[in-house]
């Protein structure tokens, strides 16, 4: 899971896609999963969080940026805590 660049020269705005870990950064994607648009103020975040547990459920590793997007949104760490609470 990483950050598709869009958007023009000097005004990015990102997509979140899952994709293979081979394929380029703005080539090939499996799945749109949510948008981050760093320009506006406060920045823009959007995620579809059922699909998003969905591929974490299914391995899929996120990168940095995109984990710590996660993290702000509450997305990130949900299932340690729902293994934990079913123990």
């Amino acid at each position: 899971m990483r950050l598709k660049r869009m958007g023009a020269k000097k005004h990015p705005f990102y997509r979140v896609v899952v994709t293979d870990s081979g394929s380029p950064r703005d080539g090939r994607f499996v799945e749109e999963v949510g948008t981050y648009d760093p320009l506006q103020d406060p920045p823009t975040v959007s995620f579809k969080a059922e699909r998003i547990r969905h591929w974490l459920s299914q391995g899929v590793e996120p990168s940095d940026t995109v984990r710590s997007l996660l993290q702000r949104a509450g997305l990130w760490g949900e299932a340690d805590r729902d293994e934990s609470d079913a123990a």
